[in-house]
């Protein structure tokens, strides 16, 4: 799959990186020139510095080719725009807004945007959820089921208990979203161990969902 990854910083660079680790082509767009050299140092990807929101940068980085666009700049009206150019003006078969603002997802969805996550809402959730361990909840099914967003606890023999994130063997097409442990929510990076009673979000393709759900809990 060919995706292009509109961001900033870190956050950019590891969601670049899981995106690569899964086999996938990616093309980072980040418009702070220093955050280019930074990624371009340390990713096997190609990195463009712009602004992902003007549609001759989005062209240059292969949007008539892409199959997703995700817009995950630390600015709400940035995100709506490159989904907006990315869907209208090249055609992505399919586009991702990240949103701050959990008031902003309903705007998004009405403006067209057919899958907006928000990690704030999503982790307020999962500290207020109250079921049952073994419960696995569907969050959300976005963009008309092209996408599955799975709450789940983590049980002591799960095969990914104790290993790193990076080297968990998760499925492909499947990313971890965050991590709620003792009532403290943590948003994963490569590095982040798993353990037993981690409450997770986990975002995968209708395809992996399964295989993925199976996987974490043990049963595969």
């Amino acid at each position: 799959m060919k995706a292009i990854i509109v961001g900033t910083g870190k956050q950019l660079y590891f969601m670049a990186r899981e995106f690569i680790s899964k086999g996938h082509s990616v093309v980072v767009v980040c418009r702070d020139p220093d955050d280019a050299q930074w990624i371009v140092r340390r990713l096997k990807a190609s990195v463009l510095q712009g602004d992902g929101s003007v549609p001759s940068v989005l062209e240059d980085a292969g949007a008539r080719e892409a199959e997703i666009v995700i817009a995950a700049t630390p600015r709400d009206p940035d995100n709506l725009v490159i989904c907006q150019v990315a869907e209208r003006c090249f055609g992505v078969p399919m586009t991702l807004a990240m949103v701050s603002d959990p008031d902003n997802q309903e705007v998004f969805l009405k403006l067209g945007v057919k899958n907006v996550v928000s990690l704030t809402q999503m982790v307020s959730q999962l500290t207020e959820h109250r079921t049952a361990a073994e419960e696995i909840s569907n969050l959300a099914i976005m963009g008309e089921g092209a996408v599955n967003v799975t709450e789940l606890v983590l049980p002591e023999d799960s095969p990914v208990i104790g290993k790193p994130l990076a080297s968990a063997g998760l499925p492909r097409d499947t990313l971890v979203a965050s991590v709620v442990r003792d009532a403290t929510a943590i948003i994963p990076r490569g590095d982040t161990v798993l353990a037993a009673g981690d409450r997770i979000v986990l975002v995968t393709l209708p395809a992996s969902y399964g295989q993925a759900v199976k996987y974490l809990t043990g049963e595969a």
